[in-house]
């Protein structure tokens, strides 16, 4: 009897959440080539086709998605028999604080990914601003905290023991084919002004005198994306918060060069239990 072979999933898995065979090779530690390979045998071991291909990249079929399902029930099953024969089954209740600036697209499928392969973790998640995670970190509201820093910012840099998870740009973004207006005040939309980055963009347009107005302040991310979509305005963003209906602004726009920014898990606390601790290193492993 024909079975599926679990690393095909798992390259299937990450060809279709990346989009694109390119994309996806990196995450498997494969060539784009073998890549290709394995879901061309994929495909001939579920007797149809599960990807459509197009200048655009790859999305699942109709039959890839049922597959989809199947293949993250089957992947999280493998990796927590694995862990439980090596001992490394965890199990507890964890306080985790994000900022809901990091891979705003992306997080809910992640963490939903985490619950797959930890089910004996009660995890409770705040999406928070980096300032309100520090803080909170500070006073041991959260277990775990994973904020943002700007580059060239006073304390941007993380320290020894906290290391960086991804690295992003930071862009002009706006709806798509959006155009700014040469000697129009710039459209600035924003997340209420104790979030850092709000900060950053107001003082490099001042220092910069290029003349702005807020035009709209979001409580989210997902309202910026909201908003942006709808050609309010402009926005500073990290490149992983573009989406449908967002691009970055084409040059040339005039406004300043923008720097990176880095997410990290902040540094542990002295004292701080081995399950907390083993918990940082799983979710650093699948939140990278």
């Amino acid at each position: 009897m024909q079975t599926f072979d679990l690393e095909q999933l798992r390259t299937f898995v990450a060809v279709a959440e990346a989009g694109s065979l390119t994309a996806a090779a990196p995450q498997v530690f494969l060539s784009q080539s073998a890549v290709s390979e394995q879901m061309r045998k994929l495909e001939e071991r579920a007797g149809q086709s599960l990807l459509t291909r197009s200048k655009a990249g790859v999305a699942p079929t109709a039959a890839g998605i049922r597959l989809l399902a199947y293949a993250h029930r089957l992947l999280a099953l493998s990796d927590e028999a694995f862990r439980d024969l090596r001992g490394e089954t965890l199990q507890g209740e964890l306080r985790l604080a994000v900022t809901d600036y990091f891979r705003p697209g992306d997080l809910t499928r992640l963490l939903s990914r985490l619950g797959e392969s930890y089910p004996q973790v009660r995890l409770h998640v705040s999406i928070l601003k980096s300032g309100t995670i520090e803080a909170g970190y500070a006073k041991g509201d959260f277990d775990v905290g994973l904020s943002m820093r700007i580059a060239g910012e006073a304390g941007a840099a993380a320290k020894p023991d906290a290391p960086v998870l991804r690295r992003e740009s930071l862009a002009w973004m706006g709806a798509a084919g959006l155009r700014i207006a040469r000697g129009d005040p710039l459209r600035l939309l924003v997340l209420p002004d104790t979030c850092s980055l709000h900060q950053f963009t107001v003082r490099l347009l001042q220092k910069r005198r290029v003349p702005y107005a807020v035009a709209h302040v979001a409580s989210g991310v997902a309202g910026l994306q909201s908003a942006l979509a709808a050609g309010l305005g402009v926005a500073c963003l990290n490149e992983s918060a573009l989406c449908e209906g967002v691009a970055r602004l084409p040059p040339p726009h005039g406004l300043p060069a923008l720097p990176r920014v880095a997410f990290h898990f902040l540094p542990a606390r002295r004292g701080e239990s081995e399950f907390v601790a083993r918990a940082r290193e799983l979710l650093a492993s699948h939140l990278v």
